[in-house]
């Protein structure tokens, strides 16, 4: 073959090959900036968590799949309103007995999640289902639970105990906000 002929050969396939570079990454840096918007804090947090970029990835959008298959629904008005109604007594509760207000708030947030349709049966399970729709509060439900953990061992300080409250809310506001419009798929 002669050089020409080479050439002729060459330059196309390197072109194709360098254009099917550009466009895969053009896609994984599209998809990557979908999960970094959608997740938020909790992007990082998996990423670090996982063994590579590319497997906190597929975490995430493993997480996505799942929350897509969820029956997430609205609350009724009724429900709302029976919600804010109990949260305004976990909150009276804490002046008196602050563990048990905390414990009580964990389980009413539990039972807001359960009633908009989340599964309820395992922490780190509720902490990935919800990071889909609610990961700017993600944190706050981390520290609340534990502040809880060490408030039923009766080793949590009035302070602490008190952010554990602040914390819960934050969460609680957001599930019980999301449930009163339609349910929440947003699909990027």
């Amino acid at each position: 073959m002669s050089t020409g002929t080479l050439l002729a050969i060459i330059i196309p396939v390197v072109v194709v090959v360098a254009l099917l570079a550009v466009v895969i990454t053009l896609f994984v840096k599209k998809r990557r900036r979908h999960l970094q918007e959608r997740f938020g804090p909790e992007y990082e947090r998996t990423v670090e968590g996982a063994d590579s970029q590319l497997a906190g990835e597929r975490e995430l959008r493993s997480r996505e799949k799942r929350h897509d298959a969820l029956d997430i629904k609205p609350l009724p008005s009724s429900s709302r309103e029976r919600y804010s109604r109990d949260w305004a007594g976990v909150q009276d509760e804490f002046v008196d007995r602050p563990e048990e207000a905390v414990h009580d708030a964990d389980r009413l947030v539990t039972s807001l999640m359960h009633e908009r349709g989340y599964p309820t049966e395992n922490f780190e399970q509720q902490l990935r289902d919800l990071s889909v729709e609610h990961s700017r509060t993600m944190e706050h439900y981390r520290a609340a639970h534990e502040v809880d953990a060490l408030g039923t061992a009766h080793r949590a300080t009035t302070e602490q105990l008190r952010g554990a409250m602040v914390h819960y809310r934050a969460l609680f506001d957001e599930l019980l906000a999301d449930g009163g419009g339609g349910a929440r798929h947003a699909r990027a």
